[in-house]
This record gives structure tokens, C-alpha cells and sequence, in this order.
């Protein structure tokens, strides 16, 4: 089904294509016209952080920001489901147009900007939803607040997620906030860990509940980078590691809006994500599992993911591009 109706949601603007499959999503997902996503897939139960989860591939971040869709892509198959990047504050993102197809390259381009209506209502969304699987929930920091007053941020939003997420992710990685990605280096980094590991701690008290964190980095890092990055996950026992955000470079696209500027993801990004996998994989020495997410777009993208070290995967613009047959795919493949 998907195959006949993307030619024509291809022709309209992505962003409002974005709108309207959510919108339909959210209003159709307990009615008949279900059966249209709906999928019943087989087992492959896979034990990561201490949680099991049904199958090994979720959907990534970014899609479903709000949380409003969270039972229909649940209806579809997805092992786990991520929502957000959400803030403390509602904000508008960048300025339109931010969300472009390039259908040569078969990736996307954005610089969204963490626009979002805030944790308090991606709460009431998550709360009003029927889902009792696998919820990651991915936290940011508003545009507004300072570098040096991130932690605040990542505090409040980690304080009122914590009952309702299965993990927490920690999003310093993407490239549409200014100055966030420099929060993945040094003292920086440390500091912003350390706060949130402390937190953690204190809440899974409060609760009588540990729900794991996990911290998700940028692609465009160098080797002595990434290494560096392991060491301050070990040091500070972060839970889980997701490897990874979208991409700056351009090398090798064809299409006319690869000179847009913001993140790229999609195929182009399959190999870059799958060495910082490895890279990670060889310093943490299993230590700390890896979610691999970055250009997974048919069932050998995603075993590459498996082999480089993953113990899970995500994905975005692949299910974008291919719809959800994308997951039954990988997870027959499994």
C-alpha cells in the first residue's frame, strides 16, 4: 500500500507530508482503516539495559516529536518506539522551509530545530496512549537557554519523563541547535553526565524504578573523539550509548538540495554511522550497549549495524522512504 500512495506524498512539501501522515496516524489508529499500517511480526526477543524488547528495531527519534502517534507505530511492528527531541519549554524550530527530500541520494535534510510543544504535553500524549512496550524518550535542551545552563534543562525534562519512559535518551548531538553539539566534548561532557547520573540515581529511589540513560552522539567525530566520549560514558556509567545522530558532510550526493543547510541522514550516512559503532564498540569493550541507527534501509544495512558491535537498532529515513515493510523486512532477516 505504501508504495502506491509515497509518489504522491513525495510530490507535496515534506514537512507538511510530515503533518498530515501524523495527523492521520493519530486520528486512524483505532479505527478499521488500521489494518492499512498494522502488522503481526514474529518474535526476535533481544534483552538490552535490563529491558526486553520484543524485537531489536525501534523507530528513531525525530519522527514522532510529540508522542502523538505512539500506538499506530506500535500497531506497525516497531520493538521500541523513541519520541521527542522534547524541551523543557514549547518551541517553534527554525524558520520554514527546514525539511528536504533528496530522493537521489535517498536521504533527508534537516534543521527543524527541536521544535516541539513542550514536556508537559508530550506527557499528557503519552499518558492518554494505550502503548505498554519498549518508550524511549529523547531530551534537549530549549534554543534559549545558555550552554552553560544546559544541565538545567536536561534536569527538568529528566525529572518529569523518568515514570514514563523505559530509557532516557540524551540528545547533545544534534547539529540544528547552536552550540549544543560542543556539549559532547571535554568538561563539558562530564559535567552534563555526571549531573544527569547523579539525577538518575536520586529518581530511581524516588520511584523504586531504574530507568536507564542513554547518550546520543554526533557522526562527525574523529577517532581520538569517539575514544575520549567512551571513556567519559564509562566514567560516568551511562547505560547506553546511540550511534548516530545526522551528519554535516555532503560528501558524494547528487541531488540540488544537498547544499541546504542542517543534518543529513539517510543512506549517505550508512557507513559513516557504522565505523563510529565500531570505533565505540572497540574502546567501550561491550561495556556499555550500542543502539545503531544511521542509513538502515533494508535487512543487510541493518545486520552491518549488528556486526560493527549494535545491540539494537533505529530507524528514520528508511522507513521514510520504504515504509513500514521496512520492519518486517529486518525483523524476518533476524
Amino acid at each position: 500500500m505504501y508504495k502506491l500512495i509515497r509518489p504522491w506524498l513525495f510530490k507535496q512539501d515534506p514537512e507538511k507530508t510530515h503533518e498530515l501522515t501524523l495527523g492521520i496516524l493519530s486520528k486512524w489508529h483505532r479505527t478499521p482503516l488500521s489494518l492499512l499500517w498494522k502488522q503481526n511480526l514474529p518474535s526476535k526477543p533481544v534483552r538490552v539495559m535490563g529491558i526486553d524488547f520484543p524485537n531489536p528495531v525501534g523507530l528513531a527519534a525525530g519522527l514522532d516529536k510529540n508522542a502523538e502517534c505512539i500506538d499506530a507505530f506500535a500497531q506497525m511492528g516497531f520493538g521500541f518506539i523513541e519520541v521527542g527531541t522534547v524541551t523543557p519549554l514549547a518551541q517553534p524550530g527554525n524558520d520554514k522551509p527546514r525539511l528536504f527530500r533528496l530522493v537521489e541520494d535517498e536521504a533527508i535534510i534537516n534543521r527543524m530545530g527541536f521544535n516541539n510543544h513542550g514536556v508537559n504535553v508530550l506527557l499528557e500524549n503519552v499518558k492518554a496512549s494505550s502503548y505498554k512496550g519498549v518508550l524511549g524518550i529523547n531530551i534537549g535542551k530549549n534554543k534559549n537557554t545558555p550552554e552553560e545552563r544546559a544541565l538545567d534543562d536536561y534536569l527538568a525534562c529528566l525529572e518529569k519523563v523518568y515514570p514514563y519512559a523505559g530509557y532516557v535518551t540524551i540528545n547533545i548531538s544534534s547539529p540544528n541547535t547552536p552550540g549544543l553539539r560542543d556539549l559532547q566534548h571535554g568538561s563539558s561532557l562530564d559535567a552534563l553526565l555526571s549531573g544527569l547520573k547523579e539525577s538518575q540515581l536520586e529518581l530511581a529511589n524516588k520511584y523504586d524504578r531504574y530507568v536507564p540513560l542513554v547518550v546520543k552522539i554526533a557522526p562527525d567525530l574523529e577517532e581520538s573523539e569517539v575514544e575520549v566520549m567512551a571513556q567519559s560514558l564509562l566514567r560516568n556509567k551511562m547505560d547506553g550509548v546511540i550511534a548516530t545522530n545526522t551528519t554535516l558532510s555532503r560528501d558524494g550526493l547528487r541531488d540540488d538540495k544537498a547544499k541546504e543547510a542542517g543534518g543529513l541522514s539517510g543512506k549517505p550516512l550508512q557507513n559513516k554511522s557504522t565505523r563510529i559503532i565500531e570505533l565505540l564498540c572497540k574502546t567501550l569493550q561491550r561495556q556499555i550497549p550500542v543502539i545503531g541507527v544511521g542509513g538502515i534501509d533494508s535487512p543487510e544495512a541493518a545486520q552491518a549495524k549488528f556486526r560493527a558491535g549494535a545491540s539494537l537498532v533505529q530507524i528514520y529515513t528508511g522507513f521514510i522512504y520504504q515504509g513500514p515493510g521496512l520492519i518486517r523486512s529486518i525483523v524476518n532477516h533476524l
